[in-house]
C-alpha cells in the first residue's frame, strides 16, 4: 500500500510539473504576443496622395497604379473622366520588415521617383508602444528636355527632394488615424512669371513645409471609408506676383484583400509625386477643385 501511495504521489508531482510548464508557456506566448505589433492597422501603404506608417512585407513588392482624372465640371466630359488625366506606376520592396525601397514614374513632367520607407516603431498590442512612426522620402527627376530648365542647365536643377515623418495610431478594430509632417525642396523651379518691376521670378518658391492628418474607418468587412487633409506652407513668404499652392481635402472608400487594395476617392491634387502636390496645388476645393481618382495595389 505504502508504494502504491508513492507511485500515485510521484505521478500526482509529475502532473503538477507538466500542468505548471504548459501554464508558464501559455503566459510566456501570450506575453511575446502583447508585444507584437497591432494586427492590419492599415490595408496598404498609401491613404490616399499620403503615405501611411505601413510598409511593404520582408522580400515582399507591391506593384500600384495611381489615376487621377480631371475637374469635375459636367457631363460633356463625363464629370472629368474624358479630361486629361495623369498616372504613375510604381513598385516597392520590403528589404527587411521595416524598410522599403521602390521605384515610381509619372506622367506630368515625365517624373522619376526614387523613394525609401523606414518603420522606426511599432504601435504594439498591450500598449506600451501607443503609437507607430515612420519615415518616408524620396528623390525625383525631372526629366523633360534640358530646355525647360534655362540657359545654365544643370542635371542637379532636375532634382526633387521630400521628407515626411508619420505618427499614426490604431484606436480600434474599425478606426485608425495619422497625422504627418513634411518638407519638400526643388533645386529649380521651372515656371517663371514677371513681376510688376519687369524682374522674372518663379511661379513658386524652392521649399515647403506641409501638415497632415487622415484616417481610416472600416465598416463592412474588408469595406473602409478613408480621408486625408493636406496643408502646406512655404518656408519663406511668397514675393509679389508668386503662386500660394492651396490645400487639399481628399475622400473615399478602401477595398481590401491579402493580396490587392483598390481605393476610389475625389480629392484637389492632380499630382501625384508629393513634392509637387503639396508645392504646386492650384485647385481649390471651394470651386471647380475636385476631381475623381483611384490607387490599386497589388501584392506579391
Amino acid at each position: 500500500m505504502n508504494e502504491r501511495n508513492k507511485i500515485y504521489q510521484s505521478r500526482t508531482v509529475i502532473l503538477a510539473i507538466i500542468f505548471l510548464v504548459i501554464a508558464n508557456f501559455g503566459f510566456a506566448q501570450d506575453a511575446v504576443t502583447d508585444k507584437l505589433p497591432v494586427r492590419s492597422p492599415w490595408t496598404t501603404s498609401i491613404l490616399i496622395d499620403n503615405q501611411t506608417t505601413t510598409v511593404p512585407n520582408k522580400k515582399a513588392f507591391d506593384f500600384r497604379i495611381h489615376h487621377r482624372f480631371g475637374k469635375i465640371k459636367n457631363m460633356a466630359d463625363l464629370m472629368g473622366i474624358y479630361a486629361a488625366s495623369n498616372i504613375r506606376l510604381g513598385i516597392s520592396y520590403g528589404i527587411t520588415k521595416k524598410i522599403s525601397i521602390g521605384f515610381g514614374t509619372e506622367k506630368y513632367n515625365k517624373m522619376q521617383e526614387f523613394q525609401g520607407k523606414y518603420n522606426i516603431i511599432s504601435q504594439t498590442r498591450d500598449g506600451k508602444i501607443p503609437v507607430a512612426i515612420t519615415y518616408f522620402g524620396n528623390i525625383v527627376i525631372d526629366s523633360r528636355d534640358e530646355e525647360v530648365f534655362g540657359q545654365n542647365y544643370k542635371f542637379t536643377n532636375r532634382l526633387s527632394f521630400f521628407n515626411q515623418i508619420i505618427v499614426s495610431r490604431k484606436f480600434t478594430r474599425a478606426l485608425t488615424l495619422q497625422v504627418a509632417g513634411s518638407y519638400s525642396h526643388f533645386n529649380a523651379v521651372t515656371d517663371l512669371v514677371e513681376n510688376s518691376d519687369g524682374k522674372t521670378i518663379g511661379k513658386w518658391k524652392n521649399d515647403y513645409i506641409g501638415v497632415m492628418a487622415g484616417g481610416r474607418y472600416k465598416f463592412y468587412n474588408n469595406i473602409s471609408a478613408i480621408f486625408e487633409y493636406s496643408h502646406p506652407f512655404a518656408v519663406y513668404a511668397a514675393w509679389e506676383g508668386q503662386n500660394k499652392p492651396l490645400p487639399n481635402l481628399g475622400l473615399g472608400v478602401e477595398f481590401g484583400t491579402s493580396t490587392h487594395a483598390f481605393q476610389v476617392f475625389v480629392a484637389q491634387y492632380d499630382n501625384i509625386i508629393a513634392q509637387k502636390n503639396y508645392s504646386n496645388n492650384l485647385n481649390d476645393m471651394a470651386s471647380e477643385g475636385w476631381r475623381f481618382g483611384f490607387n490599386i495595389t497589388v501584392r506579391f
